[in-house]
């Protein structure tokens, strides 16, 4: 339980059935990629019945509030690592470490699953991101082209767990 009354990072439950919240939630989180990143977000290809696919494949941890889904992260195992994805905070409750709660679950599940490091991809445009998951300790190892690019458009960070 965090300082904060109220708030909590679990791991999806498997009884978990609120998975239209959980894609508004996303959505909202990334609305404000919107006509910056080229090619657009994946989060638009998403489904509540997409999700549910994604969540038996991957862990997922969320940040519950008095009962509301605040943010959440899913997080795949990898052979080396575990590879983070759809990291999302509900806009309103940005800035107030709850994405750094969520990436701390995902380091924890990674030293359990005795992997030494997480990875995850940014997109070029998006600078900001880049310095949070940098004060998280990430650090950038390559940049990459989506399909049918003659540019980089993402970048992969990684950050080696102690």
């Amino acid at each position: 339980m965090d300082q904060k009354v109220g708030l909590s990072v679990t791991r999806l439950a498997p009884n978990f059935t609120q998975w239209d919240e959980l894609l508004a939630l996303i959505l909202r989180a990334f609305a404000y990629m919107d006509g910056v990143i080229d090619p657009p977000s994946s989060a638009h290809l998403l489904t509540a019945g997409s999700l549910r696919e994604k969540a038996k494949l991957e862990t997922v941890f969320l940040a519950i509030d008095n009962d509301r889904i605040v943010g959440c992260v899913f997080a795949l195992a990898r052979q080396a690592d575990f590879y983070v994805g759809k990291l999302a905070v509900d806009p309103q409750r940005q800035g107030q470490g709850i994405g750094a709660r969520l990436m701390q679950a995902v380091e924890q599940l990674a030293r359990e699953g005795g992997k030494d490091r997480i990875e995850l991809q940014t997109r070029i445009e998006l600078t900001v991101n880049h310095a949070a998951f940098a004060r998280l300790g990430f650090r950038e190892t390559e940049r990459t082209a989506h399909p049918g690019y003659d540019r980089p458009t993402s970048i992969t960070m990684r950050k080696v767990l102690s």
